[in-house]
C-alpha cells in the first residue's frame, strides 16, 4: 500500500481509538443523505408505477379514433386482432352527461362498453365493489365510488340521465325525457380522478344517449406483456389510410407523466443538498487537520514526499468517507423500506389517519420500486461529492512549502 494511502487511513482511524469522532460524523452525514435519497426516490418510483398501471388498466395500451363517429369498427378491430402482440380489442363510446340522483345533480364522464369484449381490455370485475359485471344491461349503470358517495346513490336506486341529444331535440321543438336508469354496481379503481367522475354503461345505451346509431367513438387495445405501446401505435398508423389514428397511453398522458418525472427529478436535486452539507463538513474537518498537522506535512515534504502524494492523502480520506457512508446509507435505506408499511401503519394508528390515507391517497401499503439507474446515480453522486470535498484541503496541503511548514508553531 502506498504510504500516502496508509497515512490517510491512520488519520481517519488514529491509534488508540476505534473510530475518530470526525470520521464518524462525516460518514453519518453521507449515510443519512444517501438513505433519504434512496427512500424518497424508491417510494416515488412505486407511486409512479402504480399510476402507470392504473392508466393501462382503465384505458388499455392503445386507442384508435378518427375524431368523429367510427362506423366501421368491426373491420378495424379485425385488422388489429391480426397483428402480433394483441391480447384483446374492444369498442367504446364516451362523453359527458348530466346525472341526477334525487335533487343532487352531477356532470360526470360516461363510457359505454361492450361488456363481453371489454373484460379483455379493462378488468372491470376487479374494480367492482358492489354488483357483478353480468348485472350491467341497457337499463343500468355502474357508478364510481366517489361519485356514488357524492350523489348519495346506492345499488338498486334509480338515477336520471340527461344527454346532449336532449338539447339537440329541444332546438327542433321536440321533447326528449331523461333516461331513468338503475344503479347496478359501484366500482373503485383507486384513482380518484376516475372514481369521482365516471359512469359506465352498456355500448347500446351509450349509442342511444348520444344518437350514434351503430357507431362508436373508438377502439381500445390491450397488448401482451413485453410489447411497446408507442411502437405498436406507430405500426397501426402506418397500417391505416389516415382516417383512423392510433394513440398510445404514453402519448395521451405525456404531460401527466412528464410532471411525475419532473417531481422526482426536483426531489433528487433538493435532497442532494443533504450530501452537499455533509461534504462541507468533510471539507471543514480536513482543513482543520491540515492546519493542525502543518509541521507533519512539512516533514513529509522534507523526506521526499511529492505535493501530489500529499494531496492524494487528503483526497483519499474524502473518497473513503464517501464510499463507506454510501454503503451504510444503502443498507439503512433498504432496511427502512423493508419495514416501511409497519412504520406507516403505526403512524396512521397514532394519528388516527388510516381512513384518510385510504380515502384521499388510495393506499394502505406504501408502494415501492427500486431502480438500478437511481442507485447508480445516487452512489456516483455521493462518492464524487465526498471526494471533491477533500480537494480544497488537499490543494492547501500540497501548496505548503516544507521549510515554512517546519517553522510553523
Amino acid at each position: 500500500m502506498p504510504w500516502y494511502l496508509y497515512l490517510a487511513l491512520k488519520q481517519l482511524f488514529p491509534s488508540g481509538r476505534r473510530v475518530a469522532f470526525f470520521t464518524l460524523a462525516s460518514i453519518a452525514g453521507v449515510m443519512l443523505g444517501v438513505a433519504v435519497l434512496i427512500i424518497v426516490l424508491s417510494v416515488m418510483n412505486g407511486f409512479g408505477d402504480e399510476i402507470r398501471e392504473k392508466i393501462i388498466e382503465t384505458n388499455g395500451h392503445v386507442r384508435v379514433e378518427n375524431g368523429g363517429i367510427m362506423v366501421d369498427q368491426d373491420a378495424v378491430m379485425a385488422r388489429i386482432r391480426g397483428l402480433p402482440g394483441v391480447a384483446a380489442v374492444a369498442p367504446y363510446a364516451q362523453g359527458l352527461v348530466m346525472l341526477q340522483a334525487g335533487n343532487r345533480p352531477s356532470f360526470p364522464f360516461i363510457r359505454g362498453i361492450d361488456v363481453g369484449r371489454e373484460q379483455g381490455v379493462v378488468p372491470l370485475a376487479k374494480f367492482l365493489l358492489v354488483g357483478r359485471v353480468e348485472d350491467l344491461d341497457d337499463d343500468s349503470v355502474f357508478l364510481g365510488s366517489e361519485l356514488a358517495a357524492s350523489l348519495g346513490a346506492r345499488v338498486g336506486q334509480n338515477v336520471d340521465v340527461y344527454s346532449p341529444l336532449l338539447l339537440e331535440r329541444l332546438k327542433k321543438d321536440e321533447v326528449l325525457l331523461p333516461r331513468q336508469l338503475r344503479v347496478a354496481g359501484i366500482f373503485s379503481t383507486g384513482w380518484n380522478q376516475i372514481d369521482s367522475n365516471t359512469v359506465i354503461c352498456s355500448l347500446r345505451l351509450m349509442q342511444d344517449l348520444y344518437g350514434l346509431g351503430a357507431g362508436v367513438h373508438g377502439v381500445s387495445v390491450r397488448l401482451h406483456p413485453g410489447f411497446d405501446s408507442d411502437e405498436f401505435a406507430a405500426k397501426l398508423n402506418a397500417l391505416f389510410d389516415g382516417s383512423d389514428h392510433a394513440v398510445s397511453w404514453i402519448e395521451s398522458n405525456r404531460d401527466f407523466l412528464f410532471v411525475l418525472q419532473l417531481e422526482k427529478n426536483m426531489l433528487f436535486f433538493l435532497l442532494l443538498f443533504i450530501v452537499l452539507v455533509a461534504a462541507f463538513a468533510i471539507t471543514s474537518s480536513l482543513l482543520i487537520a491540515v492546519v493542525r498537522k502543518t509541521r507533519e506535512i512539512g516533514l513529509l515534504g522534507a523526506l521526499g514526499g511529492k505535493p501530489r502524494q500529499v494531496a492524494a492523502c487528503f483526497c483519499f480520506q474524502g473518497f473513503f468517507i464517501g464510499v463507506v457512508g454510501t454503503a451504510l446509507g444503502i443498507g439503512f435505506a433498504v432496511t427502512a423500506l423493508t419495514f416501511r408499511n409497519e412504520v406507516v401503519h403505526t403512524f396512521a394508528r397514532l394519528t388516527q389517519s388510516e381512513a384518510a390515507l385510504l380515502r384521499f391517497y388510495q393506499f394502505s401499503n406504501l408502494p415501492l420500486s427500486y431502480s438500478v439507474h437511481d442507485f447508480v446515480l445516487i452512489v456516483t453522486s455521493s462518492v464524487v461529492i465526498a471526494t471533491l470535498a477533500g480537494l480544497l484541503p488537499a490543494w492547501r496541503a500540497a501548496r505548503l512549502k516544507p521549510v515554512e511548514a517546519l517553522r510553523s508553531e
